[in-house]
């Protein structure tokens, strides 16, 4: 699945300079032989995972920014927007915006339907009951990733940790006047950066993706704004055709418009 456990490349960003103060602590505990991996890390991760799956209904507002190389190695950022209203196990409302399209998501536990609206084509299936299968047959009978993956696979068997190759706790930072623990993590083909919130509510306020595997090291990033006690009704998670609106089939490798996630 093209999501962080998964991907060994993504479209992302220039890294990020860690402060020296930082960099100092990192040769200190390599001089010292700590181990590549921090249980510590490891421990807050799996923390915000079982909290993520815990969690009643939610909202989740996320601004995403993503790197493409151009051939003659220039790098070009693109911006985008996703809205996330879920309810465990059965109900996906997501909202997608950036340059390239706008499109919506809604999964009600037996059908699933992707609307591109600036094109007003839409497609409806038949869908497992849960988030989590729905995620699992887009992905392999369509190629499909639903926007904002991770958020569904922390905490999961499929988030498995087994992949991590270094694992490092960099001290607070703040994201949104959210005080958090920053944590960098490496697998293969990537570098990722995850700001975890401090407290009793141990949410992800934002993600980085270095891809090392291109030599321009692209990035990708996310900053989430969370809403756990949004309203809505059954209705948010169904589709109603707009006016005009035309129904495509749904095919292999998508004859629908891109369906990528950003």
């Amino acid at each position: 699945m093209n999501c962080l456990f998964r991907i060994l490349a993504v479209p992302a960003a220039t890294l990020f300079l860690m402060a020296a103060s930082a960099q100092a602590d990192d040769q200190a505990k390599d001089s010292a032989g700590d181990p590549a991996i921090d249980p510590g890390a490891m421990q807050a991760l799996n923390q915000m995972g079982s909290y993520l799956r815990a969690l009643g209904p939610f909202r989740v507002e996320s601004t995403t920014t993503r790197e493409t190389v151009l051939e003659d190695g220039q790098k070009i950022q693109y911006e985008g927007n996703v809205d996330v209203l879920a309810r465990f196990p059965d109900g996906l409302r997501i909202h997608v915006t950036n340059d390239r399209h706008e499109r919506l998501y809604l999964f009600n536990g037996k059908q699933f339907t992707l609307f591109g609206q600036r094109t007003n084509y839409y497609a409806t299936i038949d869908a497992p009951a849960t988030v989590k299968l729905l995620a699992e047959a887009l992905e392999e009978n369509y190629g499909i990733t639903l926007p904002l993956a991770d958020l569904f696979l922390w905490g999961t068997d499929d988030a498995s940790s087994a992949a991590i190759t270094v694992a490092k706790d960099l001290g607070l930072s703040v994201v949104g006047g959210a005080t958090c623990q920053l944590f960098a993590f490496r697998q293969e083909g990537i570098d990722w950066q995850i700001w975890i919130q401090k407290g009793n509510y141990p949410l992800p306020r934002k993600l980085v993706i270095t891809t090392l595997t291109d030599e321009a090291r692209p990035q990708y990033s996310a900053t989430y704004r969370w809403d756990l006690a949004p309203s809505f009704n059954d209705a948010a998670f169904t589709f109603d055709p707009p006016e005009g609106a035309l129904r495509v089939v749904l095919e292999n490798d998508s004859q629908t418009p891109d369906a990528s996630d950003e």
